[in-house]
């Protein structure tokens, strides 16, 4: 590995240590070094990357034997590896109930406009799932209304409703966050308040029937053909408590939108340039339209897979960080150019899954446990909206007062050793110190998102954890490759994520080069034990958006060690 200086690294270190605190010892021993190196290897990565990827394992759907298979697949090696039965009563998993919604929405979707009628062609130009876990999801001459970025943000000051009678209408938004001044939200870099979770969310909240995102490649940071094939099968969630909903999720093309809004009258570009202010009011389309689906309606069961290494230190083997990856994707669905029906999900997220068996490996090989507890998590149904995580975050087996961190995997770098990392969410907590120590120690730097406008952060399951206080490393590869030219680095993820993303197309080739994935396995194993290690739990930096949700997870009374 490379090295820096060691004047270098100790400079590094020292900026680093938090004010007003003494600096945490960041020294990672031979021993911790040595079963990097002879744990996470090439062969150890590939092989769970080839199972969890095969036919065999169809897809990984939630609730399917593909899906069973893997669960069983990674608490054998678990097992194998001596680590304790994390789940409930004894076992490796945690179920996850799950409602399984399959929508059958019409081939076409009419709306009438003073200019006549408009029509809609399914998969072409809008995609629809039911917002309702019922047998049918009905809208009934609706209105659409056009509600810029449909955001509450009270501490932006900004209200795209402004109190707008919005109850039985379908909203119009747009499929981002206000991005063109850095002290007005979080300028280029997304918030929660520009993904998709969000806008849905904020629609039933104001009693709305539906809502149609307005699908652009660069607002979503993905090409239309994802929102094809992420929300034409069937869709999970868990059983609903209540909650607001609204009938109808729907994306559109921004084509399809421009053509409809022009029938009505209107100018897209015009309605956009009017929602960039803050005294932008909601505006009626005077387009009308009625939609009803037929839907299939199971109840399922998944599950987070646990293991757990207790850790050596009396007071803090309560404690615990927690290694986390997605075992599930979209199991068998539409075709691609080939004829291929399985979404392999290698990279997203077999290879997240293999590097956190191969951390689970590099900690048992340890010749001493770490402090804190180490506790490995293989979490379901993260494409269908981070549901094990958010489900184990509700209903955690570790209380979340006790929880130090979660060091989350989704993805992996398959192009080769990088002079750089991306940590998502750099500058947020007091993690970023362990992460650079760790990254310092390979010769690398740690940089921040390199696609900012896409909002990784809360696209991956650490943001579960994080929404109740739980501080959160998400190592995102890296884009500066050693050996290749400036920009290389961006045109291979980018070209990745444009032919494979979601596709059947993610499998694992043979021209796949696993030396950046050890690099990064390696570190964040290096990070995670530093921060076992440590006098302190990490904390959120003053003023970050998750810090009064840990403040109130830490008040809450100690319990014993898991």
């Amino acid at each position: 590995m490379r090295r820096l200086a060691a004047a270098s690294v100790l400079v590094l270190l020292t900026v680093l240590a938090a004010p007003g605190r003494a600096a945490p010892d960041l020294t990672i021993p031979a021993d911790v070094q040595q079963a990097a190196r002879a744990q996470i290897t090439a062969p150890a990565l590939a092989a769970p990357i080839r199972i969890l990827s095969s036919d065999a394992f169809e897809g990984r759907g939630p609730a399917t034997r593909g899906d069973t298979l893997a669960r069983l697949y990674l608490a054998t090696e678990l097992q194998a590896l001596g680590y304790a039965p994390g789940g409930v009563n004894g076992g490796w998993e945690q179920p996850v109930d799950l409602i399984g919604v399959q929508t059958h929405a019409p081939a076409t979707w009419s709306f009438q406009t003073k200019s006549g009628d408009t029509n809609l062609v399914w998969r072409d130009d809008y995609i629809a799932a039911s917002g309702v876990q019922e047998a049918q999801a009905l809208v009934r001459d609706a209105e659409l209304v056009f509600v810029g970025y449909g955001i509450q943000a009270p501490e932006y000051h900004w209200d795209d409703f402004k109190r707008a009678k919005l109850a039985g209408k379908i909203l119009v938004m747009m499929n981002n966050d206000p991005d063109w001044d850095p002290k007005l939200f979080a300028g280029n870099r997304r918030l929660y308040y520009g993904r998709w979770m969000y806008k849905y969310e904020s629609a039933a909240r104001q009693g709305a029937a539906g809502a149609i995102i307005i699908h652009t490649t660069p607002s979503a940071g993905y090409p239309w053909q994802v929102v094809q094939s992420s929300w034409s099968g069937e869709q999970f969630g868990l059983p609903a408590e209540g909650e607001p909903q609204i009938q109808l999720k729907a994306w559109a093309t921004e084509s399809a939108m421009r053509r409809l809004l022009q029938a009505a009258g209107f100018d897209l570009d015009k309605l956009i340039a009017a929602a960039k202010s803050r005294n932008f009011h909601p505006v009626a389309l005077g387009i009308r339209t009625s939609i009803s689906t037929q839907n299939d309606v199971h109840r399922v069961r998944s599950a987070n897979v646990l293991g757990l290494l207790p850790g050596s230190d009396p007071k803090l083997r309560s404690q615990v960080v927690i290694y986390s990856a997605h075992h599930d994707h979209f199991g068998i669905g539409a075709p691609d150019a080939t004829g291929d029906r399985i979404y392999h999900g290698a990279i997203d997220n077999a290879s997240g899954c293999a590097q956190v068996l191969s951390i689970a490996k590099a900690y048992a090989a340890l010749p001493q446990r770490p402090r804190r507890s180490v506790l490995i998590m293989f979490v379901a149904g993260e494409e269908q909206g981070l549901i094990g995580s958010l489900y184990y975050a509700r209903h955690p087996t570790v209380p979340l007062a006790n929880i130090a961190v979660d060091v989350n995997y989704d993805g992996g770098n398959k192009w080769g050793h990088a002079r750089d990392v991306i940590s998502i969410g750099l500058g947020k907590s007091t993690t970023d110190r362990y992460v650079a120590a760790a990254a310092a120690l390979q010769g690398r730097r740690v940089d921040p998102d390199a696609f900012p406008d896409r909002g990784y952060f809360y696209r991956a399951d650490q943001f579960s954890f994080a929404k109740y206080g739980v501080p959160g490393v998400y190592l995102h590869g890296s884009v500066d490759f050693i050996g290749h030219p400036a920009g290389w680095g961006r045109e291979q993820r980018e070209q990745w994520e444009l032919t494979r993303y979601h596709q059947p197309g993610d499998r694992l080739e043979s021209d796949w080069n696993f030396d950046g994935m050890i690099d990064d396995a390696t570190l964040g194993f290096w990070a995670g034990w530093l921060m076992a290690q440590a006098d302190d739990m990490p904390v959120w930096n003053p003023g970050d958006e998750f810090e009064a949700a840990r403040k109130r997870t830490l008040a809450e009374p100690p319990a014993a060690h898991p």
